[in-house]
């Protein structure tokens, strides 16, 4: 089903809604397509089949992109978990997002997001859309002003902390604001694993809501450390994978299962176990669109929070993860940031077609404002890649993508075209480090062109410093 032409438009850093009131009169309730964001966690570029990944197969994915569109220039919000959550849900980069890193706190949950701050889902919800969240939130605590149900969710459950979200047999989850203890997972067992008790409220609420619209975040916690899977997944894959890569980790003890990672003595099993799962999940969401006849009044988009992680035993070199690309989870090259997306729509995005075209999770609410009809004034950095998805009028192109990261000394980049800046060891200046890069010529960020194109360095340079706004928690260490 396809929706009227959308008007569109476009600015370097700030978009309003395309949709007029009278516009959005026009359209019918039962017009408004479902909506199904599904968000893996620390996947790799190369991690999908339809990516390159040889070693194993997500057929699932793979028929996702087969009806919809593969995009090759897609950048998560950060490079770790959280500040690409948060820019995900407000379409402001992490110079201007509220929430910049992970920053935990006590006793469960993370920095939370402010009221102040309009969202997704609060955007779709005053829309007329049923709102549900499930996996892992980590924006803010349970009773907090970042609870998923203060920031536009109807309906919340998984993991509320992102900490403890590195287990997969955890003593509890959370319904919205209700503990679900799991005494099945009591001391050392092992009977629940989590992502089957999320998967099931994912298709409960799929059922629920059929009648739609419908916006279903899914924060999947696959494949994130630590690196586990059920019994009949790590039996496919056992004895594959050559030597195999062992991992010694924290298996007793005060902090068992509240961070640290358990050991696996077959970690590249388990990790083609884990996205076997995750495919499998894909999987079980288009066959339930299907069987409820939802499947062509139902975007879908598929991507991941960053690139590969190194942690738990993880080997995304033995993987290929990232692909041509250099660097891994907690860097800002291209393998830190560059991650796998889907958008599919069948009968309205052209089937087993792919677009170049530069875009990032800031993108993501305005297209899907404009792809919903909803109605949303407030200035942010992102810019609709709906005519892409469309085929439709002309599509807005970034003046820049920025990327800032509080971590390992302070990093930030900054693309323009295919020109990259990229800076480590912002918070001491005796050790920072600037390079430039073509990533036309040079994907693989391989050799710093500084030298030979100080003007353009010069440029971004000083744009990278003026795009961003300071925040009084996350800040740099010189700031």
């Amino acid at each position: 089903m396809r929706l009227p032409n959308l008007m569109l438009f476009s600015s370097a850093v700030l978009i309003c809604s395309c949709a007029q009131p009278d516009q959005q009169q026009q359209i019918p309730e039962p017009s408004k397509p479902n909506i199904i964001y599904i968000l893996a966690d620390d996947l790799g570029y190369g991690d999908l089949s339809c990516n390159g990944q040889t070693k194993f197969q997500t057929p699932n994915i793979d028929r996702l992109a087969a009806q919809g569109m593969l995009f090759t220039q897609h950048y998560s919000g950060a490079t770790v978990c959280a500040p690409s959550r948060s820019a995900l849900m407000t379409g402001l980069h992490t110079g201007h997002t509220p929430i910049r890193g992970n920053k935990s706190v006590e006793p469960e949950g993370q920095y939370p997001l402010a009221d102040s701050v309009q969202t997704l889902p609060e955007i779709l919800q005053l829309a007329g859309y049923k709102t549900g969240a499930f996996g892992k939130w980590g924006l803010g605590p349970v009773g907090s002003e970042g609870d998923p149900n203060n920031q536009g969710f109807d309906q919340f459950y998984g993991y509320n902390c992102q900490g403890l979200a590195h287990h997969y047999y955890p003593r509890h989850l959370w319904d919205n604001q209700n503990k679900v203890l799991l005494h099945e997972n009591d001391g050392k067992n092992k009977e629940i694993y989590a992502p089957d008790l999320i998967q099931q409220q994912v298709i409960s609420f799929i059922e629920s809501n059929q009648q739609g619209p419908f916006f279903l975040y899914y924060a999947n916690v696959i494949p994130h450390a630590e690196l586990i899977a059920p019994e009949s997944y790590m039996d496919k894959f056992r004895g594959r994978y050559e030597p195999e890569k062992a991992y010694q980790g924290y298996d007793d003890g005060p902090k068992y299962r509240l961070g640290p990672y358990e050991s696996q003595p077959q970690s590249h099993a388990a990790f083609a176990a884990m996205v076997s799962y995750l495919d499998d999940s894909v999987g079980e969401i288009l066959n339930k669109l299907e069987e409820l006849g939802l499947t062509e009044n139902t975007i879908i988009m598929f991507t991941s929070d960053n690139g590969p992680h190194l942690e738990g035993g993880a080997d995304p070199d033995y993987f290929d993860s990232n692909g041509i690309y250099r660097g891994y989870k907690r860097d800002l090259y291209e393998g830190g940031i560059r991650v796998p997306m889907i958008a599919s729509w069948p009968g309205t995005i052209k089937a087993g077609s792919s677009s170049d075209h530069i875009s990032a999770f800031w993108d993501v609410l305005p297209t899907l404002v404009d792809l919903s009809g909803a109605d949303q004034q407030v200035g942010i950095d992102g810019l609709s890649f709906a005519p892409t998805l469309l085929a439709q009028g002309e599509q807005p192109k970034h003046d820049y993508l920025y990327w800032e990261f509080h971590e390992k000394g302070g990093r930030r980049a900054i693309r323009s075209s295919d020109w990259k800046l990229v800076q480590y060891d912002v918070g001491d200046p005796s050790k920072t480090t600037t390079e430039l890069f073509n990533l036309s010529d040079d994907p693989s960020e391989t050799t710093d062109l500084a030298e030979d194109y100080p003007e353009i360095f010069n440029q971004l340079n000083e744009t990278m410093l003026q795009a961003r706004t300071t925040n009084p928690v996350f800040r740099f260490a010189n700031e």
